[in-house]
């Protein structure tokens, strides 16, 4: 048979490394991994002109898409998640002391109302603590360099919502040291948060202990991405999708793999200091397989995502798992 030629594109991660250094390879193919400055240029790449055959997504950018007709399909495949309380974060001088101090505030989002990240972080406030995204102001732009909202999706959201573009020039992590905004939701921590600015902070400063009782309350470990294949190969090529699952599969496991053979050593492999304390106290709160692919061990976080998704106005109907990843794998 053929071997089907193959570009992918994804970040690298711990979860990907083994398909970028070809220590993992994909049945019956040739691919060849392609990666990115920054995560949307990638999904940039997928949605304007499909130019790329795998490919991670965001799942709200697959999501507005999907009623679009996006040529790509979902594999349950993950290679990026994040807890997020700790991805919440707030000018000190706001009044912001809680959750409930968000109501009437000014928050500021990157690229477009609800990325991955934001979705997550409303979510869970909405949720936990009663927080209602449309009792807020909202400001979209650049997280460090100005830019203008995401041009390649659409940007739903409810009518009721008070949605703005940041001022030309400005970026949010300027913004929100300097209090122009009073919060920030965001998947990267701000430069300002970083250089240790006195002005700004987390909503949540001790975020660790409640992301870990979360997890042991909800079993959800927040999934920000999947990978993604063209329909027409999963129609033209039996099997295909079933093959770069089990790669990306394969891929994760050498690096979870990694970690446990790394106990041995103290985790010497990386330059975290502390790191083997770190993993075994992760395996006290985890399961022997911390990050799961396949729809059965996500399906609490997947529900959740799809729920989260149509609440905040972003879908206009409540997806079903089953309308979002290709049939041969709903059993995975």
């Amino acid at each position: 048979m053929t071997r089907q030629p193959l570009r992918i594109g994804c970040f690298q991660y711990d979860t990907t490394r083994a398909l970028f250094d070809g220590s993992v390879s994909i049945d019956g193919t040739s691919a060849t991994m392609e990666t990115a400055a920054t995560l949307p240029e990638i999904f940039g790449r997928v949605i304007r002109g499909g130019e790329l055959d795998v490919a991670e997504l965001g799942l709200t950018f697959y999501l507005r898409m999907l009623e679009a007709r996006l040529p790509y399909v979902a594999l349950p495949a993950f290679p990026n998640r994040v807890f997020r309380h700790s991805s919440v974060f707030v000018n000190v001088h706001s009044g912001i002391t809680g959750p409930a101090d968000l109501a009437g505030k000014v928050i500021g989002e990157f690229g477009t109302y609800g990325q991955d990240s934001g979705v997550w972080a409303k979510g869970i406030l909405m949720d936990e603590y009663g927080f209602r995204p449309q009792d807020c102001h909202w400001v979209i732009g650049g997280l460090e360099q100005p830019a203008a909202p995401l041009d390649f999706i659409p940007h739903p959201h409810p009518a009721d919502l008070d949605v703005t573009v940041a001022p030309a020039g400005k970026t949010l992590n300027a913004m929100l040291e300097a209090g122009e905004i009073d919060a920030l939701f965001s998947a990267n921590v701000p430069q300002c948060v970083l250089d240790g600015s006195p002005d700004v902070g987390r909503l949540f400063p001790d975020y660790e202990p409640l992301e870990r009782e979360y997890y042991r309350r909800t079993g959800i470990f927040p999934i920000d991405h999947a990978v993604v294949i063209r329909r027409d190969l999963v129609r033209d090529r039996p099997g295909l999708a079933g093959d770069v699952y089990r790669a990306f599969l394969r891929a994760k496991d050498a690096a979870a793999d990694r970690y446990r053979r790394g106990r041995r050593l103290f985790q010497v492999q990386t330059m975290v200091p502390w790191m083997s304390a770190l993993v075994d106290r992760d395996r006290e709160d985890l399961p022997e397989d911390w990050w799961p692919y396949g729809i059965a061990a996500n399906r609490g976080a997947l529900d959740a995502y799809l729920r989260y998704h149509y609440e905040q106005g972003l879908s206009t109907r409540q997806c079903k798992i089953e309308d979002v990843f290709v049939p041969e794998l709903l059993d995975s």
